[in-house]
Formats: C-alpha cells, structure tokens, sequence
C-alpha cells in the first residue's frame, strides 16, 4: 500500500454503527468498504431512540429531512407506578429538546434508521455475505480473512461487529456477561390502542423484578414496545427469537391496564437474553480499533447504544480525516482517549438502572420515586447536550 494515499478504511459489520461510520467517512472524503456476513441488509423489528447527542450529529450528516420523515417526536417522557399507572414523574422533550440542545429527540423503528443510512451511502460501499474470521496486522496496514477464503487489505480496520466482535477477541480475552434479564419486544398496530398514543410519549412503568417500555414509532402508525422480565438462563442474544405473547402477559399479570392492553393487541414479539461486557482498558492497536457494541456493549436501560454507536463513529472518522497512512495509529489512539471515559459512564449507569427499575415496592422505591419526581431537566445535559464534535475540538490525548 502506498504510504502517501489517502487512508483507506475497512468496517467490519454493517449495522447501525458500522453503516453510520462509513457516512462519516464518506463525507469526509475518506475510501471505505463494509463487510457484512448477512447475504443482505436488514434490521430486525424493533425500536429506538435516539437521543439530541446524536441526532445533531445525522443531521450534520444531511439526514434530517429523510429522519423526519419517518421519526417520532415525544413530546415527553413519563415514569409510571406498575399497579395503578401514576405518574412519577415527566419529563419534556418535544420542542424543549431543541430548545435546550440545538436537536430534537427521535423515536423510530430501527429499519427506518437503517434503510436511511443505507441510502445515503454511495453504490458498492457495502460487501454483503462476507464474514470476517480473522484480522493480521501489519506495519503498514492490516488484512481481513473471510470465510470464503477472500481476503482484503485496508489501512485500518474497524470492529463494528457487535457484542460477539472477531476483532474483540483480537485484543482482549473477555465474555459477554449475562445479566439475569431478558426482554420482550414488539410492535403494535397504534389504531388498537388509541388511548396510549392520543399523546406521543416515551412511557416506561416500573414495578417489582421489571419494567415495560413503549413509544411510537414508524410516524406514529406502530408502537414498539420492550418487556423485561427475570431469566434464570443465559438463552440467547438474538433480537429475532420468537417469543410467546402469553408468556409475557402472564409476566405482567396485575400490572395496570395501559400494560395489559398493550400486551393483548400483540400479535408476536421477539425474546433477546441481555448481556453485556465489563469495561476494557483498550479498544485499539496500530491498525485496528472498536465502534460501538464491539467496544463497549451495554444493557438497554439508558437506551444509549445506538447513540453512543453513532457518537463513536463521527468521533472515529473525525479523527482519521486528516491523518495519512502513516499517522493512523495515533489517530486511532485519539478517537479511544476521546470516547472511552463518556461510554464506560454510560455502561455503568446503564447497568445502575437495572437495578434502580426493579426495586420491591417498599421504603427504597419510595424514595427512588421521591427523587425521580423532583423537576431537574439538567439531570439530563450529560447524555443530551454532548457535543462529540466539539469535545473532540478541545481534546488533547493523554
């Protein structure tokens, strides 16, 4: 490989944080390729939610009008009591999310989100059907190992390949760790429950052992909706096991009747075992380094994997922008120092909420609902009000 060509980037894995990353390398006049082992593009049938912090950084990508088409703006976002659905307390977001951070707070279906990303990429980026199985470094460069015997080099390579990454187990020796939850998801015709989306909102009811979650997505037509309930096994990581619609409404037996109802108009739903991965002390070598779940997957209870996929890859191609070949590795190190210290934060408060969710009626819910209900939107200006590209502007590596 030349040593004065412009550098040229393989992403291993087209998801969210991998498809995101080859956008920002793309507008930022960098050669990209994605490899994806599925033979096509797809998302599964499920939500998300995408926070200020990294919808301002989309819309610098030149996607908001095609986000807007098909997001949900909440107005708010309601804690709620598990027996008689009170609220704990309500939190604006709607136009107060842009008035307070410049971007607004999104719900939407992560198909959209994909197809957007998708489409907003040049033909050919995306090789489908190629599944890494190997990573070798080399001085000036690295090469990918496919399992149909291919091959390709790159400058730098980057791990985008979820929370069971090759390129992880390339740097360090860890396990995903299981978290003794699962979680239901599903999506619901909104004409089967008017009553729940006559305001779209982000409402979330916490009681004993569990939580349930749901917003509108799809521009407000469905209502995703995600159940999390005790699971003595490890089971499976996969968002597209098929799950019983009985099963979780025997979870939620009692619970008020916002929940039933929702749960009845279900169709199906989809099981996914929650696992995480303890904090690593390095994402990157030389020519390699990590981007979303491959580096720092987290439990769903900050709802901040998507988002903090999508802060990590702007971050990573804002650092290899201007570095040639040869500066890569020190780029690489930059993007790591940089994002490390916020996405450890938010693993572990994600992790926090497993527990702070699911507390037994009595003295301490109590006062957990005590605090939740005392007004304080700053509560929120950490997650919502980063400006990744602006704390890139005034970062030096240690």
């Amino acid at each position: 490989m030349k040593k004065d060509a412009p550098p040229r980037i393989a992403v291993v894995g087209g998801g969210l944080a991998g498809l995101t990353l080859a956008l920002a390398l793309h507008r930022a006049g960098l050669g990209c390729r994605v490899y994806e082992q599925a033979p096509r593009l797809a998302e599964v049938g499920a939500g998300v939610q995408l926070s200020p912090s990294a919808t301002r950084l989309l819309h610098r990508l030149g996607l908001e009008p095609a986000l807007r088409a098909v997001a949900v703006v909440p107005e708010a976002m309601e804690f709620r009591r598990w027996a008689d659905g009170s609220v704990i307390s309500r939190g604006l977001l709607g136009k107060h999310s842009e008035e307070r951070y410049g971007a607004p707070y999104y719900a939407l279906h992560r198909a959209d989100l994909h197809r957007v990303l998708v489409e907003a990429l040049p033909p050919g980026v995306v090789r489908l059907d190629a599944r890494c199985t190997a990573v070798e470094e080399r001085p000036d460069g690295a090469v990918l190992r496919f399992a149909d015997g291919s091959h390709a080099e790159a400058h730098a390579v980057v791990g985008a390949d979820g929370i069971h990454s090759v390129l992880r187990r390339a740097l360090v020796a860890d396990r995903p760790r299981f978290s003794g939850q699962s979680v239901y998801r599903g999506l619901v015709d909104s004409r089967r429950i008017p009553g729940l989306v006559a305001e779209p909102r982000v409402q979330l009811w916490l009681g004993p052992g569990r939580h349930f979650v749901c917003y509108p997505v799809s521009g407000g037509r469905l209502v995703n909706f995600v159940a999390t309930v005790p699971t003595s096994g490890s089971g499976d990581e996969s968002w597209s096991r098929r799950g019983r619609v009985e099963d979780v409404a025997a979870a939620y037996e009692g619970w008020c009747a916002d929940v039933t109802s929702l749960i009845g108009a279900a169709d199906d739903v989809s099981l996914w075992a929650l696992h995480d991965r303890d904090p690593i002390e390095r994402w990157s070598t030389g020519r390699v380094t990590l981007l979303g779940d491959s580096a720092h997957p987290m439990l769903p209870f900050l709802g901040q994997g998507a988002n903090q996929a999508i802060e990590d890859a702007v971050a990573l191609a804002a650092c290899l922008r201007e570095a040639v070949p040869g500066e890569l590795p020190a780029a690489l190190q930059r993007y790591e120092s940089l994002r490390r210290p916020r996405t450890t934060l938010v693993q572990e408060s994600s992790r926090g909420n497993s527990t702070a969710f699911h507390l037994p009626d009595g003295e301490a819910q109590r006062e957990r609902d005590a605090a939740m209900s005392v007004p304080a939107p700053e509560r929120q200006d950490w997650l919502h009000g980063h400006d990744v590209e602006s704390a890139l502007a005034s970062h030096r590596p240690a």
